[in-house]
């Protein structure tokens, strides 16, 4: 729990911000994980959006608005982008196969980070590619860990079940095979910020032929070292920001 600054307003406008984090949000489900009357959520919301912090989707839900996008891109290289790239580096080198990290945006997780295999057959994933968040570890880690609502409405034709899903929270990985692609296999572990939500997926990828048809018993060890690792990063990073 983030310790108030002191100045109310500011702290409930960063509150919405943060609840607005792993995606479209409903008014309702603002109201219930920024714990802010209704009334008050609802103003703060429309007054972020006069500033472009805030936008709404097709669905009339609240949404991190471009403006937020734009003061990003002018503070510099991404965090996470730039903590990912030496441990994806040593992941590949661990596995000897491809490896990404994946962040959710909108209906699409979007590959911000990758180190490709240098040589032989490889699951090739440029850095800009968005993928479904209906098939893959990834997609599963990245929603595995929503709330109810928004599980729900990501299960919907999603080539993986709820059981699936509880087994990712369970154990802390997840496994696919053939899900995104034919013939891949994948394993992902969530990559946490400062508060302990899930920001990210850390994957590894590659042929079933090598990788098996149990990738998570092979490697969910060493993937998710690395998801641990980029996370005590960011929050270091962030402890001395």
């Amino acid at each position: 729990m983030t310790t108030g600054s002191g100045v109310g307003v500011l702290d409930k406008a960063a509150a919405i911000l943060n609840a607005l984090e792993n995606g479209p949000t409903t008014l309702s489900q603002l109201v219930e994980l920024t714990q802010i009357s209704r009334p008050t959520v609802h103003r703060i919301a429309q007054s972020l959006a006069h500033h472009g912090l805030v936008g709404r989707d097709m669905h009339g839900r609240f949404e991190l608005g471009s403006r937020l996008v734009e003061l990003a891109s002018s503070a510099g290289e991404d965090r996470l982008v730039s903590a990912a790239g030496p441990i994806l580096l040593k992941l590949r080198d661990q596995t000897g196969e491809s490896t990404q990290v994946f962040r959710k945006q909108g209906e699409f997780r979007v590959c911000i980070a990758s180190a490709e295999r240098p040589i032989g057959l490889r699951d090739t994933i440029p850095v800009g590619t968005q993928l479904s968040m209906k098939a893959g570890s990834a997609a599963q880690v990245l929603l595995a860990w929503e709330d109810n609502e928004r599980m729900i409405e990501g299960l919907h034709h999603a080539r993986f079940t709820p059981t699936i899903l509880a087994g990712v929270r369970r154990r802390g990985w997840a496994q696919s095979l053939g899900e995104r692609e034919p013939g891949v296999a994948s394993v992902s572990a969530p990559v946490r910020g400062q508060s302990g939500r899930v920001i990210a997926a850390l994957s590894m990828s590659g042929p079933i032929e090598r990788l098996t048809r149990q990738p998570g018993k092979i490697y969910h060890e060493v993937v998710v070292a690395a998801a641990h690792e980029l996370s005590e990063l960011l929050r270091v990073q962030n402890e001395h920001s």
